[in-house]
């Protein structure tokens, strides 16, 4: 059997390798460090978890051991499709490469341009980075490409899902053509085979696995159930994940549940909190400091249940996850098998459930294709316990209080004496109008006698011209005191 000691790396590389625990590499390890040490380009396919990132960390370090960085000349360059999995590349070269005085940096969102400056201009062996960030710092003049000895792009294959191929091409052009390439990716789709051939030379090809397996120590399981109504499908949904958490019981140590879209991550961590469950989310759009505390809590146990998208599918070294629920059955085949193989590794054993409901067939048809066999079936658990109650409004619950008083005092109060009945009114025969109406209505509603009219008043005629003062007629209701103007004639 193969051991680190059997390929050629530095002394102080393996002394921090049996520090760390390890003496036996991985089939990925084993074949691709040899190629990698002897300067050749490597093109390795193997499923998540296998070990790729110690595929291309150890040779690395022990070429880049003899030599010095320039100032904004790095040595050597990293590309990682997300910040985890860049700062998950960080960590794993400072505990291999803690005896040697090689320098790193790691460009990614989220962290202050500032900072990152300051450790280029001091120049750094191995440069760490996501492909934005890296073309952000090449485009201000802060940093050259034309130092690289060797490059590495790992995780391919989700640079493609994520858009980052063009970058990936414009940064292989800005890169010396006597370097060596290190290319690893989980599956080989069309378009990482054409880049693959343009940009590596006389490539070894390592494949440990048949491209897009999962792991024999993941035990799967897929529950179809058919929502009762269209627009309930995602509270039932999240009832059955409530389910299937109490059904494991304490085998379920801990677990990342898959959404496929951001909102939904965030809408199921809140509900899983509102229900008693230890959950938080982690997406791209949070900030770099939440995701890396929410990361750090997980990892060391204090959180139990980890909300991702697909974000935390790849390349996360988190060892020990028991669980793995994908909520939402992932729309590419070949994120299923990123996703369930966060349990399961280093030979544990692991848990994965699927919920899928009719809208959903196409997807799993998809993933069966891909694997080859169909899905393990199980039946969906009853959820008619965990239906929610109608929550009191303000004001319902003194409502419903005081409604429920009065029927206990109507029902203890004694029933009233019957009344002496009334004798019921004639009907009123065919024929009878609106005299025989009229006839009903009591006195107080006769009809009023109409009001005496007053005489009507004849106007007044006005004075003729020409006559004189007493003749004219007296003004009507002045009386003796009528002012003088009032008595003048005025003629034209």
């Amino acid at each position: 059997m193969t051991k680190f000691t059997d390929l050629q790396l530095d002394p102080k590389v393996l002394q921090a390798i049996s520090e760390a625990g390890y003496e036996t590499p991985t089939p990925i390890q084993a074949q691709a460090i040899p190629p990698a040490l002897e300067g050749r380009d490597v093109l390795g396919i193997a499923q998540t978890g296998t070990g790729k990132t110690a595929s291309f960390t150890l040779p690395l370090i022990t070429r880049l051991n003899r030599g010095r960085a320039r100032a904004r000349m790095p040595r050597s360059l990293v590309l990682a499709p997300t910040r985890e999995l860049a700062a998950q590349v960080a960590e794993n070269f400072d505990i291999y490469a803690k005896y040697t005085k090689l320098t790193k940096a790691l460009l990614i969102g989220g962290v202050s341009f500032g900072e990152q400056n300051k450790l280029i201009d001091r120049g750094v062996d191995v440069l760490i980075a996501t492909p934005g960030r890296l073309l952000d710092h090449f485009e201000r003049g802060k940093l050259l490409l034309n130092g690289v000895e060797v490059m590495v792009v790992d995780e391919a294959d989700r640079m493609l899902d994520m858009g980052f191929i063009p970058d990936i091409e414009r940064i292989f052009s800005l890169t010396p053509f006597t370097r060596q390439t290190l290319f690893f990716s989980a599956t080989m789709a069309p378009e990482i085979e054409r880049i693959t051939n343009q940009f590596l030379a006389g490539a070894v090809k390592v494949e440990v696995a048949r491209q897009s397996t999962t792991s024999e120590t993941i035990e799967q399981a897929l529950i179809a159930f058919k929502p009762s109504r269209k627009d309930r499908a995602f509270a039932e949904k999240r009832r059955m994940l409530r389910a299937l958490i109490k059904q494991e019981g304490e085998a379920l140590k801990n677990a990342i549940i898959f959404c496929n879209r951001k909102v939904d991550v965030d809408t199921l961590a809140k509900s899983l909190k509102k229900h008693g469950f230890d959950a938080a989310p982690i997406h791209g759009d949070l900030d770099q400091s939440v995701r890396t505390r929410t990361l750090d809590g997980f990892r060391d146990g204090t959180l139990r249940f980890l909300i991702a998208s697909d974000v935390a599918a790849r390349g996360l070294d988190i060892p020990a996850v028991s669980h793995i629920f994908n909520f939402d059955v992932p729309s590419h085949a070949e994120d299923y098998v990123h996703r369930i193989g966060r349990t399961g590794r280093a030979g544990r054993l692991g848990k994965a459930f699927t919920l899928a409901t009719p809208a959903d067939d196409k997807y799993v048809d998809a993933i069966e294709h891909m694997l080859q066999k169909p899905l393990p079936r199980a039946e969906p658990l009853s959820i008619e316990d965990e239906k929610p109650r109608r929550r009191l409004r303000a004001g319902e619950a003194d409502k419903a209080t005081d409604a429920a008083a009065r029927q206990d005092e109507a029902a203890a109060a004694p029933a009233p004496a019957p009344e002496a009945a009334e004798p019921a009114p004639a009907p009123r025969q065919r024929g009878q109008g609106k005299d025989a109406r009229r006839d009903e209505k009591p006195a107080s509603a006769e009809r009023k006698p109409e009001p005496e009219r007053k005489p009507e008043r004849k106007p007044e005629r006005k004075p003729e011209r020409g006559r004189s003062r007493d003749d004219r007629e007296p003004v009507v209701g002045m009386g003796d005191h009528v002012p003088d103007f009032l008595m003048r004639s005025f003629r034209a």
